[in-house]
């Protein structure tokens, strides 16, 4: 499937059967699947198109969720080191559904960020959460990192 993303040039590496792509953010080598593609490109478009740091990604991000530890495919933080934007990757074959949304709802519980943002790399949704009205909004596009700086 053709991604709705940017090519960019990445380091691969093969082994065998196996593919491996650089991840700049991790600094190793990943095993290359369709999921690590969209993560790839995604976090790239972030930064060359939306002007998000690479030092305030984080890929793979640790978090105990009802005494499970759980990972969230990517974190953005603030300039003061806080989470503000939580993405959950997939697949492009798999479906964006309710029970995506749910997987990373259940991880703003941990993290309580403004922006959660949900793609396979055809169709990406990012909603805007309001605390004070416990309702959220979806935005016509992914922010650009300077409009959500400040979020929380």
């Amino acid at each position: 499937m053709k991604l709705n993303l940017p090519q960019y040039d990445f380091i691969i590496k093969n082994e065998g059967d196996k593919s491996f792509i650089f991840d700049a953010l991790r600094k190793k080598f990943v095993t290359l699947t369709p999921e690590e593609e969209v993560r790839q490109r995604f976090v790239a478009t972030l930064i060359n198109q939306k002007g998000y740091p690479a030092g305030r990604i984080g890929n793979e991000i640790s978090l105990n969720l009802n005494n499970t530890k759980r990972r969230c495919d990517t974190v953005v933080y603030d300039k003061f080191g806080s989470p503000c934007v939580i993405i959950e990757y997939k697949a492009p074959n798999i479906e964006i559904t309710q029970e995506v949304f749910n997987q990373i709802t259940r991880y703003n519980y941990v993290l309580r960020v403004s922006y959660i943002i949900v793609t396979n790399g055809i169709r990406s949704f990012c909603c805007k959460i309001d605390y004070s009205n416990k309702s959220y909004n979806f935005l016509k596009e992914i922010p650009f990192y300077n409009e959500i700086e400040n979020c929380i």
